[in-house]
């Protein structure tokens, strides 16, 4: 792929959504970004038990495993636990394609808001069963500074609202303080270069932390690889609090990116003319009047996002391919957009209104679209009253991240990249037919000529797999693959 790419790690209690706005940016700078939602996230605290520090570990492992041949350059940056992850993975893949970025990477947990017992809880992880039932909660002043958005957040908490995990349990804390261990070790074998992003203030993890990363990154004859910025006006959460603007622009200009402007818009036009992306949103708005989401998302990069507001149960964010068939699920039901107004271009952006129709719902608001280089990044609907929407379609918003078969799923596509002989023609139809259809569903699209003879018997294979469910076509994938490494390894 020749756009660069970012992998977002995203960090304790959160999904792969929490570092939207960076996804937003670097999306709007041309690259193309990843990230994942790690083992036991997304879904209930709860589910944190029994998770440990290897866990994590391995899903970003074969996350990275599965991206990095796709990118000529490509750049791995966390958030507090997402960040450790991040320096630990780039270590021991011994990662050079790229660079790395930390944002307020916990290697010592001594901020000013820890309190002074904090040892204790290493005492704790000795008495059997107390670590598993002890909560940890999340408190004042959630990491920001800020006092409005401290408040959104204290009132989301508050509603109940099921943005990020309220507590963890201590249990959890033992598998951070594991994996805080495992990154204090070796970091001299990082060889890519590192930029440390950390608030003075910050109330969890002191500039300690920083420091320590800084200096061992760049120990020796590697004197420079590892820089830090600090920031003097957040606290931890350092991508949303007052000093977000700085820790954008720095993030960019790192990775060698135009920087935007204040608002996070290009600064310089999308790298298209008028008529061009007008051509292009006009296709868009014909994909949407036929209700054709698969249509809408082969002219978007390929980690475009649709953006569906509410709380129901077509509520949420559906980023790449692998979204699509939750999303066609909803749309296909009887789901089209009409009644399209005039639309307004603007520095990469096209604004348009339009009224969603299903059954007897007619929701009218606008769709607004980033374009950049011929196309889509992202669509994001806006209705004038979501209530509607929520009545009609009714239902919650399904639980963020990849269910247990999806992460098989992604398990096995990069276990797929080790096989070290390549399977016969046949068999690599059969994974690629069972791969697409998996990911995406039924095929789509038109049937490639005589002339280009390797896409018409890729284009075939796939088809005949038309009807097959998803999560059949998932589990037929896991097991070929399976068959085909098991074959290797008793051969060897």
């Amino acid at each position: 792929m020749a756009e660069p790419g970012v992998f977002l790690i995203h960090g304790l209690g959160g999904t792969q959504y929490d570092l939207g706005s960076m996804h937003k940016r670097l999306k709007r700078a041309g690259f193309v970004t990843h990230s994942l939602t790690l083992p036991g996230h997304g879904s209930r605290p709860e589910d944190l038990c029994g998770v440990r520090a290897e866990d994590w570990l391995e899903a970003v492992r074969v996350k990275y495993r599965e991206i990095v041949d796709q990118h000529e350059t490509l750049h791995v940056m966390g958030m507090c636990m997402g960040a450790l992850l991040a320096v630990e993975t780039v270590k021991r893949e011994q990662h050079t394609k790229g660079r790395l970025v930390a944002l307020a990477p916990p290697v010592y947990i001594d901020g000013w808001a820890t309190p002074w017992y904090r040892a204790l809880r290493t005492v704790l992880y000795r008495v059997p069963g107390v670590a598993d039932r002890m909560k940890v909660e999340e408190e004042e002043p959630y990491g920001i500074k800020n006092e409005q958005l401290r408040e959104i957040v204290k009132a989301k908490f508050a509603r109940g609202e099921n943005f990020h995990y309220r507590w963890v349990p201590l249990a959890c804390i033992r598998e951070v303080d594991r994996l805080r261990g495992f990154v204090r070790q070796g970091l001299q074998r990082i060889a890519c270069p590192t930029l440390v992003v950390h608030a003075r203030l910050d109330e969890l993890t002191s500039l300690r932390s920083a420091n320590y990363l800084v200096e061992q990154i760049g120990h020796g004859k590697r004197a420079g690889q590892a820089r830090m910025l600090v920031l003097e006006d957040s606290y931890h959460m350092v991508c949303v609090d007052n000093d977000r603007e700085l820790v954008a622009r720095s993030v960019l200009e790192f990775f060698e990116a135009s920087v935007p402007t204040s608002l996070g818009m290009p600064s310089d036009d999308a790298r298209m003319s008028p008529a061009q992306m007008t051509e292009l949103l006009a296709a868009a708005r014909a994909d949407l009047e036929r209700g054709d989401f698969a249509a809408l998302y082969a002219r978007g990069k390929g980690d475009f996002a649709w953006f569906q507001p509410g709380s129901n149960r077509a509520s949420g964010v559906y980023r790449g391919e692998r979204a699509l068939p939750r999303l066609r699920a909803w749309a296909d039901a009887g789901v089209a957009f009409t009644a399209f107004g005039a639309p307004v271009l603007n520095a990469g952006m096209a604004v348009v209104p339009a009224t969603l129709r299903s059954g007897t719902l007619a929701s009218q608001g606008v769709l607004a679209f980033a374009l950049r280089d011929g196309k889509l990044l992202e669509g994001r609907w806006f209705p004038d009253e979501i209530a509607l929407e929520d009545a009609h379609f009714g239902g919650a918003p399904t639980a963020q991240g990849p269910s247990p078969a999806e992460q098989a799923f992604e398990a096995a596509a990069a276990l797929s990249k080790t096989l070290r002989h390549a399977p016969g023609n046949d068999t690599l139809l059969d994974l690629y037919a069972l791969y697409k259809q998996g990911s995406v569903g039924d095929v789509s699209g038109e049937r490639p000529g005589m002339m280009d003879m390797v896409g018409r018997a890729k284009y075939d294979a796939w088809a005949a797999r038309r009807g097959l469910a998803r999560e059949q076509a998932m589990r037929d994938y896991v097991a070929l693959v399976n068959q085909l490494k098991s074959a290797e390894t008793q051969s060897a």
